[in-house]
């Protein structure tokens, strides 16, 4: 399979669990940017903010939204939040090693796991 494809793929798969699961894509995506494309954790990152624009979201919560299950007040003051926040985050990111990091993104994806898992 050619990296277009690949890429495309992961997509869909990311669009799909986002939408079936309300899970970030960054959950799904991150890791396969590393482990299939080979992406150092700081692009893979990046690469997945950059995925984030309005085109995709729109698109992905227009079924929620028809179905009266999106709060549009509780959404825009997160993304007001979260637009502050990805600077800071960035910001921190890039002054860390790749494995630093890595291991953060991993132990975040761990506590997420058990505390889904025993709740």
């Amino acid at each position: 399979m050619n990296e277009i494809a690949g890429f495309v793929l992961l997509g869909l798969a990311a669009g799909v669990l986002s939408g079936l699961l309300g899970i970030g894509g960054a959950v799904v995506i991150i890791p396969a940017l590393v482990y299939i494309f080979g992406f150092p954790q700081h692009r893979a990152e990046g690469t997945t903010l950059a995925l984030m624009v309005p085109p995709i979201g729109i698109l992905a919560v227009w079924p929620y939204y028809k179905s009266g299950h999106v709060d549009v007040r509780a959404a825009a003051l997160i993304c007001a939040g979260f637009l502050i926040g990805g600077l800071i985050g960035g910001q921190v990111s890039v002054g860390l090693s790749g494995p630093a990091l890595q291991k953060l993104f991993a132990v975040l994806l761990l506590i997420i796991a058990v505390r889904m898992l025993l709740k």
